[in-house]
């Protein structure tokens, strides 16, 4: 049940969004172990000319990057699984979208259960209900 928003400094296409898509449900359900069902990704293409690095914009520094965040009930990953996710994702973007910039990041949020939730119901209140 995992959100995940995702920046990316690429040419948007439908090709670059299923293969971004598919590594990463294939990241979260191995490693978090986050059903791919219940996982939802948002993809949204900045233009390298407008994401700056060091003052510099990628595409002077012809260079990629990427951004992304996932929200995970707290207390449901390790700091080993959440390490090795951040560490396999970056290496997976890296062979995607070649040249990446190391100032590229992953973000895994633990968010509360009783403050996180789908379809109306928290996580809290499917942990208590068996939903």
């Amino acid at each position: 049940m995992p959100i995940i928003n995702v920046k990316v400094s690429a040419t948007p296409s439908p090709e670059m969004s299923a293969r971004i898509a598919s590594l990463l449900l294939e990241k979260t359900s191995r490693i978090l172990k986050k059903k791919p069902e219940l996982t939802a990704i948002a993809i949204e293409y900045v233009d390298p000319h407008h994401w700056i690095v060091g003052g510099t914009s990628l595409a002077a520094q012809q260079k990629s990057s990427f951004y992304f965040d996932i929200k995970v009930v707290d207390e449901t990953n390790t700091k080993a699984e959440k390490a090795l996710y951040v560490s396999e994702v970056f290496e997976a973007f890296s062979q995607l979208l070649g040249k990446l910039h190391p100032e590229s990041y992953v973000y895994v949020q633990d968010v509360r259960p009783t403050a996180y939730g789908y379809g109306g119901l928290t996580q809290e209140y499917r942990f208590q209900h068996g939903a």
